[in-house]
């Protein structure tokens, strides 16, 4: 008998494992995966109702945030068409198409509409000044957060504070490999470039 405290990942877990049999997931455990991304959930506010994810690849963490997170709208930014379609099949796969958008565009496309999240999630997205630019373009502000996945030891000074401050970000540290940073203020009034 399951644990009813555990979710049942069947179909999360089955829908991935196509992602992943069509190259876009290098992972070799998808459970390992999955619970990485779980850390990105726990993170994820509980008054948050949009969420957009940079570079979604495979689907990690967009994908396990949308399946945890029914009360979230959320959106999966992936430029590569052949990874954004494998994206919509998943999400057609998962029943999360009332509320899950696949967008198969660069990120610069995204932010032309001005659109602003709650939270923004970033995996693999680039280095840290470019995930700055990127997230602040698209984030709520003040108060909204971004949350991207550090490597395993990261460099003291990876995240340099005058950067953020310039994109109108403060670093909440590290939580669980996670990288938490909340907008402080009206990220329109904040040079971009």
């Amino acid at each position: 008998m399951a644990d009813p405290a555990e979710p049942d990942d069947t179909l999360l877990l089955a829908a991935l494992d196509r992602v992943r049999a069509r190259g876009a997931i290098g992972e070799r455990s998808l459970q390992t995966a999955v619970a990485h991304a779980d850390r990105f959930v726990a993170l994820v506010p509980g008054d948050a109702t949009t969420l957009i994810d940079l570079g979604s690849g495979g689907g990690l963490p967009g994908l396990v945030i949308a399946w945890r997170r029914p009360d979230v709208a959320v959106t999966l930014v992936e430029r590569r068409a052949s990874r954004a379609d494998l994206l919509r099949r998943a999400v057609s796969a998962l029943a999360l198409g009332g509320r899950t958008t696949v967008l198969a565009e660069d990120l610069a496309s995204v932010t032309a509409g001005r659109a602003r999240f709650d939270v923004v999630t970033a995996r693999s997205f680039g280095p840290p000044a470019v995930t700055a630019r990127a997230a602040a373009s698209v984030v709520r502000s003040p108060g909204g957060v971004v949350l991207i996945s550090e490597p395993p030891h990261p460099a003291p000074d990876r995240w340099h504070s005058g950067e953020l401050i310039g994109r109108g970000l403060r670093d909440d540290g590290v939580h669980a490999g996670i990288r938490r940073l909340v907008s402080v203020r009206d990220a329109t009034t904040i040079p971009q470039a």
